[in-house]
């Protein structure tokens, strides 16, 4: 991951929706600026997929001129100052210069600006505050550069202020590290010291907006030296009480071939997850990963209980808690798991078992199918029934 000059390229800039936004509105006679991801991606040589515009003009100035120019304006976020403009089939978010009126820690209310430098000061971190003309041309009002080529991830200004003007960025400090961050110098003292000090007030952010945040943490391509940063700060006990980050880094290696399942991961740190807001198909799947990683069963079990997918999460989470590496031939076992048949079936039971009974008997079978690796056949099985 390296920082290209300061001019950046990319499909995404070219693309005529995009141009012909972004000279609409300087033709109207305001700025327009790319902002934030895709300026920050694009300098990193990474992709980017939302495309953020910051401009001077109201948001109701940015309706009527993409309206002139045969755009479509959505109202997405009006009272914040954010357009969706949808040109040539693809979004924008166009949003004009504000500044903080005030915070709580969890929202903020804000006036419009027409000074880039105050709308850069109210960004997050410095790699976040960077903009960039039509033409590509990098423009760096808060020195956030020199940042982003070192893969600092900094806060803008006091990092205690930036935070109490919304809690979440603590999660976002660890998660932007793990994404961005250059694991071999760590994270930034200043930052991390401001997160430890104010953690509490993780309490005053909805459960949904934590598990989101907490999803694109682990997510990352290696999350383990974040988490284990939030550990020792006393932030992960917050989100994830009794979580312990031992066997993420484990799986992590397990599993660089994988794509990052964030489940898989949360599986192995185990704790409470009270504190988030899962789904039920999420919880189900949770629940049947951490009883799996520590049961015995065999691949061959687990692709049936599991299925494929699950059960591949289930066997790098139990590789990654005890210390051990995968079976060699699991790939195969699982998959002959997830597509076998109980040999079984209620009927060649019947009529001489029913109801409790019969439900008894099947369990019992099954068990004794699934202990013998899914080999026993219908009539070894029913030798004894």
């Amino acid at each position: 991951m390296s920082v290209s000059p300061n001019t950046i390229t990319g499909d995404w800039l070219t693309h005529p929706g995009t141009q012909g936004l972004m000279q609409a509105l300087e033709t109207a006679g305001h700025k327009a600026l790319f902002v934030g991801g895709c300026v920050r991606n694009a300098l990193l040589q990474e992709p980017v997929s939302d495309v953020d515009i910051s401009t001077d003009a109201t948001p109701e100035t940015v309706s009527t001129i993409a309206e002139r120019a045969g755009f479509k304006p959505v109202p997405t976020g009006i009272d914040h100052g954010t357009v969706t403009v949808v040109a040539e089939r693809k979004p924008h978010e166009v949003t004009t210069f504000r500044r903080d009126v005030e915070t709580d820690g969890r929202r903020a209310v804000v006036a419009f600006s027409d000074k880039i430098e105050e709308d850069a000061q109210r960004r997050d971190f410095t790699m976040n505050a960077l903009y960039a003309d039509r033409h590509g041309q990098v423009i760096d009002p808060l020195h956030g550069l020199p940042d982003l080529q070192a893969r600092r991830v900094r806060f803008v200004g006091d990092p205690e202020i930036r935070i109490r003007e919304d809690y979440l960025r603590i999660l976002r400090f660890f998660r932007f590290h793990a994404a961005y961050g250059d694991p071999a110098e760590g994270l930034d003292p200043e930052g991390l010291a401001a997160c430890a000090a104010l953690a509490d007030g993780l309490n005053s952010i909805s459960k949904e907006r934590i598990t989101a945040e907490l999803k694109k943490l682990l997510t990352a391509h290696d999350p383990a030296p974040a988490v284990a940063a939030m550990s020792h700060a006393g932030i992960l006990a917050l989100v994830l009480p009794g979580a312990d980050p031992r066997a993420l880094a484990p799986l992590v290696h397990l599993d660089a071939e994988e794509n990052p399942r964030w489940l898989r991961r949360l599986a192995v740190l185990g704790g409470d997850t009270d504190q988030l807001r899962l789904s039920k198909a999420e919880a189900r799947d949770l629940t049947a990963l951490r009883s799996a990683t520590g049961s015995s069963d065999t691949p061959a079990a687990l692709g049936w209980r599991l299925g494929e997918t699950l059960g591949t999460d289930a066997i790098f989470a139990r590789a990654a808690t005890f210390g051990a590496h995968p079976p060699t031939d699991w790939q195969a076992e699982l998959q002959r798991g997830a597509t076998a048949r109980f040999p079984v079936s209620a009927a060649d039971l019947m009529p001489g078992l029913q109801g409790e009974a019969l439900g008894a008997k099947l369990k019992l079978l099954e068990s004794q199918w699934l202990s013998s690796n899914l080999t026993l056949s219908k009539d070894d099985l029913l030798k004894g029934a």
